[in-house]
């Protein structure tokens, strides 16, 4: 009987999380993504992961570690990264950002394109896709034929789920309310057979390419990059992790290209290294070397939070 109480609790309650599983979980993630789980977060594991233990029918979360711990379950390694995984964005996010780009970067960049330049961007840490997407609207607002010239977005997440998200392209009516430039209504249509739906258009999909990426793995492209966007996606790295990623993303930006950081995010001292203050919310590249980084080569670069 109470064997019986015990399985009707777990299909519909959550499982108990111990503070030494809780520690094995949040070592599991920083080790796979770098994100740094903290006490207050254990409510949010044991929601999110008690779906998981469910589907494999385990029983408890001594059990699903030392499944995560093995070599023959890399698929639910994955499963685990994408539950534990903050997919918080809306359209135009820290819009002064945007308007910065407006105004003072994509003038020149456009110019550059119209001219027969290469013109590359990074979202790095897209989500479900509403940053590279505003970031194509804003693109396409001030060069119409931006799709016609070597002008493209690489979007990045590490959650495969988000990914195919924004690979469809398609969200809620309510999600465009409001945006600024009307750029909702310019660049997305109603959805045919969903009104509670809008698709963007084809042209702001035609500048994006959206991929699977872990920001902790190698970085299979070249660059370099005229600005890459990687907002709100440190602030959950522990601090080593975060002075790794520094120097990779000077060495992905051209001389003079640009870091945006979210408003909540600092550089740490390490990446003071690289980056001279210069102002409440914007940092410059200096011309400290970068060393001997995989992902490319020392360069000059304009970070802004």
């Amino acid at each position: 009987m109470i064997e019986e109480q015990g399985r009707r609790s777990r299909e519909s309650g959550p499982f108990q999380l111990t503070p030494s599983e809780f520690r094995a979980l949040s070592e599991l993630l920083a080790a796979e993504t770098g994100i740094e789980l903290i006490e207050s977060k254990r409510p949010m594991v044991v929601s999110r992961l008690s779906k998981r233990l469910r589907a494999l029918g385990l029983t408890g979360f001594t059990d699903y570690i030392s499944l995560l711990q093995s070599h023959d379950h890399i698929e639910e390694k994955r499963q685990f990264v994408m539950a534990l995984t903050t997919n918080v964005t809306r359209f135009f996010r820290e819009n002064q950002q945007f308007e910065d780009l407006r105004s003072n970067l994509l003038p020149d960049l456009i110019a550059q394109a119209r001219k027969g330049g290469r013109i590359r961007f990074w979202s790095a840490g897209c989500s479900s896709g509403e940053e590279p997407y505003s970031l194509a609207f804003t693109l396409l607002d001030l060069c119409p034929e931006a799709p016609t010239h070597d002008i493209r977005i690489l979007a990045t997440d590490i959650d495969t789920n988000v990914i195919r998200q924004a690979q469809d392209g398609l969200y809620p009516t309510s999600a465009i309310a409001g945006l600024p430039y009307d750029c909702g209504v310019r660049h997305t249509t109603d959805h045919p057979a969903r009104p509670d739906l809008v698709a963007v258009s084809p042209a702001a999909r035609q500048l994006i390419a959206f991929r699977e990426l872990n920001l902790l793995g190698d970085w299979p492209f070249r660059g370099p990059f005229d600005v890459v966007m990687c907002r709100n996606v440190v602030i959950y790295f522990n601090s080593d992790t975060q002075d790794s990623l520094w120097p990779r993303f000077a060495a992905k930006l051209r001389p003079g290209g640009t870091l945006y950081l979210g408003h909540s995010e600092r550089l740490s001292t390490t990446g003071h290294a690289y980056f001279d203050a210069d102002g409440k919310t914007s940092y410059t590249r200096n011309r400290t070397p970068v060393g001997d980084v995989s992902s490319g080569t020392p360069t000059a670069a304009r970070v802004t939070s």
